[in-house]
């Protein structure tokens, strides 16, 4: 049955005003019946009737203007997740080992998330009828995943013969007014080079439509036995790759007033290159695909590191990081031991779950992590790690939650994902509350195809 089961009413909301309760099953506003809680939202805004069912009986309620935000929350608000049909060459899911939990293993390519959480999609299983439905009801910005824009190579990047559809698609969805981020996952010797001189040209030519393009390297891990052989950006490769970036940036910027190009932060310390400053991502629009985290860090560092204390409580704290992250933290970490009682060590895992081509730290498991603090010679008081390597601030991608950690590594360990964030754990700020583990405020995205670099 169709519908949307309420699962919570927030008694401050339009919905408790109306006379919802937990359980009722939306069905329809007016003829319009309801597939998700897209179609409540968008239809309920002008709509005059919603007819539901409760207890066995159906019930009418009359709609007006809403005077304040809903407060529903619903059991299944978008029904079934639409699962990716595509056999991409270098999927990140097809890489990981077995036993995972099966939240990391589910492939979704699901349009009604991009609009809803900033998913990336491929449109590959978007039919006519869908991306009338994105234009009709706004569902902008999408994010997409584009890789190629010749035919015949997305084709085979992605094992799915409607992926040679993707400029008539976006053609498609900028006339409508759709406003799209894309990306561009780089194989070295697949869709570098001239490919990726046409893709970029193909996708700068619907700007404004496209807003953002960002181009970020191929993750491989040591699981890809049977699989496409791939092979990671080189150093020289990034270098040149930032070369060419730059070089579209200054020629959009003179176009447009746009850089509209940009590089995921890998692709810097890869390179060993500097970041550039903040004006240069142009309000980060694509923050959570990895592309300004780091200069989003720095920048708050820089402005953190003139109040830093000078003296604390004795504490030798270590901090845990992955390997590409690390000499982001070094300078860090020097001048954290300036302050006086402060002894910090930094301490870089390399990754043994994926293998050590997967070097960001968002990406590290807590075994992994337990392994490089059980080699570590002296006991700290203290242990943080990366909030970007856990789910809603404590499960790690192996099931290890940070309680666990703690209790097997009989000290301290709390997690950050902002400087201010280490900082008050390091000068003592939350020293009184913090237990052995604890919960802390992370990032929600510990899914492997996580690509933040963020060294917390």
């Amino acid at each position: 049955m169709r519908g949307l089961e309420i699962k919570a009413v927030d008694p401050q909301g339009q919905g408790a005003l109306l006379g919802l309760k937990p359980g009722d099953l939306l069905l329809r506003v007016d003829e319009y019946v309801l597939r998700d809680v897209i179609d409540f939202y968008f239809y309920a805004a002008s709509g005059r009737r919603l007819f539901l069912r409760r207890g066995g009986r159906g019930l009418v309620l009359r709609l007006s203007e809403p005077e304040r935000p809903w407060g529903l929350d619903f059991v299944r608000p978008f029904g079934s997740i639409r699962r990716c049909a595509n056999h991409c060459l270098f999927c990140f899911v097809d890489q990981q080992p077995p036993g995972l939990r099966s939240s990391l293993t589910f492939k979704d390519d699901d349009y009604r998330l991009s609009f809803w959480e900033g998913n990336f999609i491929t449109l590959t299983n978007c039919t006519r009828r869908d991306l009338e439905r994105i234009i009709r009801q706004r569902l902008s910005p999408l994010y997409v995943s584009v890789h190629a824009t010749n035919p015949e190579l997305r084709v085979k990047l992605m094992g799915n013969p409607r992926a040679g559809l993707i400029m008539e698609q976006l053609k498609f969805l900028a006339a409508g007014g759709i406003t799209l981020h894309t990306q561009i996952v780089l194989c070295p010797g697949l869709n570098d080079g001239t490919e990726l001189e046409r893709t970029v040209g193909d996708l700068a030519s619907l700007y404004p439509a496209v807003a953002s393009i960002a181009v970020v390297p191929v993750g491989l891990t040591r699981y890809r036995q049977g699989l496409y052989p791939l092979r990671p950006v080189s150093r020289e490769e990034a270098a040149a790759l930032l070369e060419k970036i730059h070089s579209w940036q200054r020629e959009f910027s003179r176009r447009w007033g746009t850089r509209l190009v940009y590089a995921a932060d890998e692709l810097y310390l890869l390179a060993g290159s500097a970041f550039p400053p903040v004006s240069a991502y142009e309000g980060f629009p694509q923050l959570e695909n990895g592309v300004g985290l780091a200069r989003q860090f720095l920048s708050r560092w820089e402005r953190l590191e003139p109040r830093l204390p000078r003296e604390v409580p004795p504490l030798r704290a270590v901090i845990v990081t992955g390997v590409l992250a690390a000499g982001l933290l070094e300078p860090v970490v020097a001048r954290l031991n300036k302050i006086r009682g402060l002894k910090v060590e930094l301490v870089v895992v390399e990754n043994e779950f994926f293998g050590s081509t997967v070097t960001v730290a968002g990406l590290l498991t807590g075994r992994d992590i337990k392994r490089a603090l059980l080699a570590y010679p002296s006991r700290p008081d203290l242990v943080v790690v990366p909030a970007a390597a856990l789910k809603e601030g404590r499960l790690f991608l192996d099931d290890l939650t940070l309680e666990e950690l703690a209790a097997e590594l009989g000290y301290q360990v709390r997690a950050a994902g902002t400087p201010e964030e280490l900082v008050r754990l390091l000068t003592g700020k939350q020293r009184k509350e913090a237990g052995k583990g604890g919960k802390t405020r992370g990032s929600d995205s510990g899914a492997p195809e996580c690509r933040q670099v963020h060294p917390f």
